[in-house]
């Protein structure tokens, strides 16, 4: 007994040590590109987190053009973002430099991290399991590269347009800081990156059991209003940006329902050929 004791306890130990692994080589990919956003600031930078603030941004265009398509004259186009970045911390750029390149080193590495930990987690799968899960990876990194496209070209760019030019008085200039403005992007794009791994997540959860289309059908107002309150927490408080990521999260729900429902018809069919 002592002796399988032991061996329990040291194959729990293998499997810290197996997972710690997996986790090291995870960390050390999100710092190789962290490192490599770190050198070239330029292009994450005035290329990518800062272009928002220009009227040449491409969803600014694009809302000009369907504004002038639509009838609506120049209402949707925004010439100007009236408002000023500033730093006002000694260390405060350097230190959104450091925090921002780790940012993008883990939206970056994110498809290998997700196979890192699928690596670890597949082999307790059963064979069947892990064919039908084969392209798990594929498609989660697919949904999140998707979701921070979406918060990068929608959300971002409107909640910077709506902040930066709201004002409760002409005689109040808005002169924004730098870490509110980077921080308002990356927050954005990583909650949209995440929130667009429903489907995943509920095909797991349909898989093991814990989640059915009928549960997910009967509280669909209950998930309505909690991806109002989920909305309004993971993006900056306008009402635009709120409805923007709410409106792609029921869809995903929808489209979970279906998953979840096409997961149960496989197993049903499994079991009647068992």
């Amino acid at each position: 007994m002592a002796n399988q004791k032991i061996k329990e306890d040291m194959s729990f130990l293998e499997h810290l040590e197996v997972f710690r692994w997996h986790l090291i080589r995870s960390a050390f990919a999100v710092m190789f590109f962290a490192v490599l956003a770190f050198i070239f600031k330029g292009i994450v930078f005035d290329g990518v987190l800062l272009a928002p603030k220009n009227p040449d941004f491409p969803t600014y265009k694009i809302l000009c053009l369907l504004s002038q398509k639509l009838g609506m004259g120049d209402t949707l186009c925004m010439d100007e973002l009236p408002f000023i970045l500033m730093n006002i911390s000694m260390s405060g750029q350097f230190s959104t430099h450091i925090m921002t390149s780790i940012v993008v080193g883990f939206v970056v590495a994110f498809p290998y991290i997700f196979w890192e930990m699928w690596k670890f987690i597949s082999p307790a799968l059963y064979d069947k399991e892990s064919n039908v899960a084969k392209g798990v990876v594929f498609f989660s990194s697919s949904l999140f590269i998707f979701g921070v496209l979406f918060g990068y070209y929608v959300v971002a760019p409107l909640s910077v347009h709506f902040l930066g030019s709201y004002q409760i008085s002409e005689t109040v200039a808005n002169q924004i800081s730098l870490s509110s403005f980077i921080s308002t992007v990356t927050t954005v794009c990583l909650a949209n990156g995440v929130v667009f791994e429903l489907p995943i997540l509920v095909y797991f959860l349909t898989k093991i059991g814990l989640l059915t289309p009928e549960f997910m059908r009967t509280y669909r107002k209950h998930a309505l209003v909690l991806t109002l309150i989920f909305s309004a927490i993971i993006t900056p408080p306008d009402v635009t940006s709120q409805v923007l990521v709410a409106l792609p999260l029921m869809v995903l729900y929808e489209i979970s329902i279906k998953i979840s429902a096409r997961v149960l018809r496989k197993q049903e069919k499994e079991l009647k050929k068992q």
